[in-house]
């Protein structure tokens, strides 16, 4: 049977809410609270209304902007902060808070609190010196409801201390293709335990309905997201297509939803993602039909970023359908202004009932009523606000160690070989082992949690950290090599590797593989294993991933996943007392299948032909005796792809990008970074989606070079396939001088051509795309079998938004550009 694409979906499917579960409402209705918001709404004008369905991000909004445009909340986005700044201290984001709150109460108008929203999806990871927990992968492993709504509650008393009111969690996706780049935001692949952990976190952050903790002074606005299906999108891509059934979707991934409602969430997110064609945010029959009248939710349901512009029909700044389909507060971060102004016009025609209007505005105010907004005071005068003692303080990052020992999982321990007795002498080897985004992973001090350093998280303790302090504690000695060489032989090697932090749809991945073609982490295993050093592997990644060969290669294998800002709490566990005896044992079991091939991308155990290297539910402890290999070494996966050089807002594969100038060179991966002489300038830019894209701002200042790079490549069979380069581009400040496209094959091998025309459009062109057949690099005698850069260079003035450099087919007849001078 074929499988199933995007294309074969008919968007005329329509679900049936009355063949979906009932829920119990957990809090009735406050004819009180409704007279209230009665009142208020007689005061509001329309702009005032619509005003109040719109979130800005702080990096694309003013305290100014809130009051004039009367805006309901406002957001920082994973790379946002106070003044732009990541490491902002945490007075300055009481002070915004404040700030923000000051201009909602001073509008005119009945002055409406704003509410702050926050991703604090592992602990309040934005904020400097800030408590980072395990993310959620690790914490399915756990099996603890009671340690999740502790971490819940923890998270919501330090996002009050620094002023905010509403954080973007539980996410709720029932991850089943491991490919997914958010698979580690997943607590399992097992509907009936995310149900369970993601309703424990709920109660942690807001508190039980009907207790006197709910929505209280040390309590936040949970979120249930992404409002569903998520977690099973065709081959895992990240807002793709939910190949699901409806009975699949009901029974599979909205069973969080089922027992968040149940616990009182107030808030829900739309999804990305689409199902039978239709996107999330325009699925009235899933945001209305079923969510606010078959399961009678009456908060409010918020979109994703720009995620209302994915509607077929709409865009970021135009989207009626989304609030007739069921929104209630559109995510705008950066097209908030004209999206306001477009809604309002809606509004007046009748394209947006008031009816509908009202409803939205109503579900907004009764959140912000039930979370005490009204009643409280700016941020800086709550009760918890500036208590820094709490922000990463000893109970919380003790919370966090604990989740940190429960969430390892011991797939394999060869002869026993832990636990270590301390007082021995112990290599520590892998740079992941000091590396704080590695082992915190995405969604840390940034979106895609990478270039997070000890100095950012002062309570921090690394794995190599952890190790010295036991082993140092019972006398022993450590000895740290991020290449795993020693001075002097050790007596156990723990080798610490995984995958780079990333984040959302930078984290698809095509192969289960990890890093192929990339063994050194490989190398460094049987190096040690070959010198008769006991090897003990901890793993770190988001997913399960195929890593049958490093398992051969160790001694015993630790599954880490991603464990946060207190990993060194894994030392705890790796070692015995001083008299051989356990202190902690490991209990942490797979919320994920592992892999036993690296093409087992939906591998779940109702799945027709489940047979997992690890089953769910697997994992060790000190009193198992299981010998584990060899296992089989050869992947089953194809060729590495140089194709695609960059896609989704970053290099992709090995392939890096650089920019030069006559002063040197400076590495870009994500967020902003200038050539040496700022001749050159890259930043993360939105193209339709958040971050999909790089803006290159030449300032003419001088000659400077976006490089992409990579070992040399063969591109022989694409030229006599006819394949072209293509760049996918918008310009925003056309070229005011010439601009090349240059290919290298090593030194003293190159051809650029003058692209000047392509960058010369006007901004009213919008995304154009630029072909270069890779026949012409042959006529100019480029050796085709060992490219290894690419580079767009300019001296003057321009500045153009690129989304995607690919290798592809020939689609219709190109010529060859003329050789720049």
């Amino acid at each position: 049977m074929p499988e199933a694409t995007s294309s074969d979906m008919k968007a005329s499917v329509v679900a049936t809410p009355e063949n979906w579960p009932p829920i119990a409402v957990p809090i009735a209705k406050d004819e009180a609270l409704e007279k209230e918001i009665d009142e208020i709404l007689a005061r509001m004008s329309l702009e005032h209304k619509v005003g109040q369905i719109i979130q800005a991000d702080i990096g694309s909004v003013t305290p100014e902007d809130v009051r004039r445009y009367h805006l309901g909340s406002v957001l920082n986005g994973g790379n946002s902060a106070p003044g732009g700044n990541l490491r902002a201290s945490p007075d300055e984001w009481l002070a915004l808070a404040d700030a923000f709150w000051e201009a909602s109460m001073t509008a005119d108008g009945p002055g409406i609190p704003i509410i702050w929203g926050t991703d604090a999806v592992h602990g309040h990871s934005n904020v400097t010196g800030a408590t980072v927990f395990p993310h959620n992968i690790g914490l399915g492993a756990t099996r603890d409801a009671t340690l999740i709504e502790a971490i819940g509650a923890a998270t919501a008393r330090e996002v009050a201390v620094t002023g905010l009111d509403w954080t973007f969690a539980p996410t709720l996706a029932v991850a089943l293709d491991d490919r997914w780049g958010r698979s580690y935001e997943s607590y399992a692949e097992d509907p009936a335990l995310v149900a369970e952990l993601g309703a424990a976190l709920v109660v942690g952050l807001q508190g039980a309905p009907g207790s006197d903790a709910f929505l209280g002074h040390d309590k936040v606005v949970a979120t249930s997201k992404h409002f569903v299906g998520d977690g099973g999108t065709l081959d895992g891509r990240d807002q793709g297509e939910t190949i699901a059934s409806e009975a699949e979707l009901r029974d599979i991934h909205a069973a969080g939803y089922v027992t968040t409602l149940e616990a009182g969430v107030q808030s829900v997110m739309a999804s990305f993602s689409s199902w039978e064609g239709r996107k999330m945010h325009g699925r009235e029959d899933l945001l209305t039909d079923l969510l606010k009248h078959r399961w009678r939710f009456d908060g409010m349901v918020v979109g994703d970023w720009n995620g209302h512009g994915q509607i077929e029909g709409c865009t970021a700044e135009d989207c009626p359908d989304a609030v007739n389909a069921g929104l209630d507060l559109y995510m705008a971060p950066d097209s908030w202004k004209n999206l306001y102004r477009s809604t309002l016009a809606h509004v007046r025609s009748g394209r947006i009932a008031e009816s509908r209007l009202e409803d939205a505005v109503r579900r907004v105010l009764r959140t912000k009523l039930r979370a005490g907004l009204f009643d409280k005071p700016k941020p800086s005068e709550r009760p918890l606000a500036a208590n820094w003692a709490l922000l990463g303080g000893v109970d919380h990052t003790d919370l966090a160690r604990e989740a940190v020992r429960k969430s390892a999982v011991l797939l394999k321990n060869n002869a026993n070989v832990l636990p270590l007795q301390p007082k021995l002498r112990v290599l520590i080897a892998g740079a992941a082992a000091d590396d704080l985004s590695m082992l915190s992973g995405g969604w840390t001090l940034s979106w895609q949690g990478d270039g997070v350093s000890k100095a950012d998280f002062p309570n921090s303790e690394t794995i190599l950290d952890g190790v010295r302090r036991v082993v140092s504690a019972a006398g022993g000695e450590t000895e740290y090599s991020a290449e795993g060489e020693w001075n002097e032989n050790p007596d156990a090697a723990i080798v610490v590797f995984g995958e780079a932090p990333y984040a959302e749809f930078r984290g698809d991945i095509a192969t289960l593989d990890y890093k192929p073609g990339d063994d050194r982490d490989l190398a460094m295993l049987k190096r040690l294993r070959m010198d008769g050093i006991p090897t003990i592997a901890v793993f770190l990644s988001g997913r399960p991933l195929w890593v049958n060969p490093e398992l051969n290669a160790s001694d015993a294998f630790v599954a880490a996943f991603l464990p946060g800002a207190q990993a060194g709490a894994l030392a705890d566990i790796l070692f015995s007392d001083e008299a051989g005896n356990v202190t902690h044992d490991f209990s942490g079991r797979l919320s994920f299948s592992w892999p036993e091939d690296a093409d087992q991308y939906r591998l779940n155990p109702d799945d027709p032909g489940y047979e997992p290297l690890f089953p769910f539910g697997y994992g060790l402890t000190y009193a198992d005796r299981e010998n584990i290999g060899p296992l089989h070494k050869n992947a089953v996966v194809a060729d590495v792809d140089y194709s695609i050089l960059f896609d989704r807002g970053a290099p992709l594969g090995e392939w890096k990008a650089f920019l030069a100038d006559g002063e040197g060179v400076s590495e870009w991966r994500s967020g902003r970074t200038s050539s040496p002489t700022g001749a050159l300038t890259a930043q993360s830019a939105d193209l339709g989606q958040q971050e999909n894209a790089v803006r290159l701002a030449w300032n003419g200042n001088g000659a400077a070079r976006y490089v992409m790079q990579h070992e040399a490549v063969d591109l022989t069979r694409e030229v006599d396939a006819q394949f072209e380069l293509i760049i996918d581009y918008l310009v925003e400040i056309p070229a005011e001088g010439p601009v090349s496209l240059t290919f290298t094959c090593g030194d003293d091998c190159a051809s650029a051509f003058d692209v000047s025309e392509s960058f010369q459009l006007s901004p009213d062109a919008g995304v154009s795309s630029l072909a270069i057949p890779l026949n012409c690099l042959t006529q100019y005698g480029v050796d085709v079998a060992q490219i290894d850069t690419f580079s767009l260079s300019a001296s003057a003035r321009l500045t153009a938004v690129i989304s995607r450099i690919a290798i592809a087919p020939r689609t219709e007849p190109s010529e060859c550009p003329t050789l720049a001078q």
